[in-house]
């Protein structure tokens, strides 16, 4: 059984690789098809795509992180004959959070949406820092927003390239390029020894939710330089005196100087500024069930397979890949990854419930 791979458009570009939408059919299942966001990096950074999914799956099933599908790198050509790795993702339709800012007037967002968004960055940082990894990159491009059922917006993390455990030193950290990750959303203790603390990303939520009020990036029209120099002199993006009070205290925290100060994303959560997680109706978990597994089981009716031939590169619309569509060989290892995934998904709506019932119980 084969199933048919069509370039829809390029979505942008990641951490140590670009972004395409791509479109799979299976004719021999009446043409079900669905749609796919396919990471494509090559050869001399496969270990990093690699590491990135490896991520992934350690925390596939949390409803805050991007899932990913398939235990393997897919392989292909470019149309100019390089090889080519692959990792697959769910696509979201409203794009990234940088994106969805160009939606509203001045790229500032209703209060209440930022608080919702606040709250679900904070729930996937829990779920990262849980798992012993600082994401390094929080910013509004790696930020994913999708249409949902249950509330307006849901929000996921993605682009785990510049991912580290939790006391590593990033590769690319110099004593004259001090950054782990993004410069504009970076706290001064980056620029001091480069070290992957959890506090780091907390700096990062403050950026975050500045930028949400603001429309405008933090640093905006800073040289990088300059940047370094002011956190090295204890300053930090301004914050308006106009907003809200409780936001201007949650930022304060996120900016801590000390980074212990800053407490944890956990803790964060419980600050006045957020609201308690809207409960989830029982008809509503049904149906984000329902759509899981038939998601699922679609994946698994065009099974995809892990192309090990190398293919002629023929001239196609397709800037990556060959035109032989990819697919999974339906082994017992597959089948057992497939029901790890389910596994994780109840597992996931019971720490939701969880984090409902602590957060409650709190602010009575």
């Amino acid at each position: 059984m084969h199933s048919n791979e069509e370039f829809i458009k390029f979505l942008g570009e990641g951490s140590y690789g670009y972004v395409h939408l791509v479109r799979y059919t299976n004719p021999d299942d009446g043409g079900s098809s669905f749609l796919t966001a396919v990471k494509n990096s090559y050869e001399e950074d496969y270990d990093n795509l690699n590491r990135e999914l490896q991520i992934l799956r350690e925390l596939r099933g949390y409803p805050r992180i991007i899932t990913c599908f398939g235990d393997y790198l897919e392989e292909g050509l470019s149309n100019y004959g390089n090889r080519v790795y692959k990792l697959l993702l769910e696509y979201a339709s409203e794009g990234s959070l940088n994106a969805f800012l160009n939606t509203y007037p001045d790229r500032k967002l209703p209060e209440p949406l930022i608080k919702d968004f606040t709250r679900m960055i904070l729930e996937g940082l829990v779920s990262i820092h849980g798992h012993g990894y600082v994401h390094c990159d929080m910013k509004s491009d790696n930020l994913l927003v999708f249409p949902s059922s249950t509330s307006r917006y849901e929000l996921k993390v993605s682009d785990f390239g510049n991912c580290l455990e939790v006391g590593q030193v990033a590769h690319s950290w110099a004593s004259d390029f001090p950054w782990v990750g993004t410069p504009n959303y970076m706290p001064p203790e980056s620029v001091r020894d480069g070290v992957a603390n959890k506090t780091l990303d907390l700096w990062s939520v403050g950026c975050l939710v500045l930028e949400m009020y603001t429309g405008v990036a933090p640093w905006e029209g800073v040289k990088v330089s300059d940047i370094a120099a002011r956190l090295r002199c204890g300053e930090a993006p301004k914050i308006l005196q106009s907003l809200p009070s409780h936001a201007k205290d949650f930022i304060e925290t996120c900016f801590s100087r000390n980074p212990e100060e800053r407490g944890s994303a956990y803790e964060l959560l419980f600050h006045p500024f957020l609201p308690p997680r809207p409960q989830v109706e029982e008809g509503e978990k049904k149906t984000e069930e329902k759509n899981l597994n038939s998601f699922l089981l679609r994946l698994l009716k065009l099974k995809i397979r892990r192309t090990t031939s190398m293919k002629k590169s023929t001239k196609d619309s397709v800037l990556v890949a060959d035109k032989e569509s990819l697919k999974l060989r339906m082994n017992p290892r597959f089948k057992r990854t497939l029901n790890k995934v389910l596994s994780l998904k109840n597992h996931a709506f019971e720490e939701i419930h969880r984090l409902q019932f602590s957060v409650g119980s709190l602010r009575v």
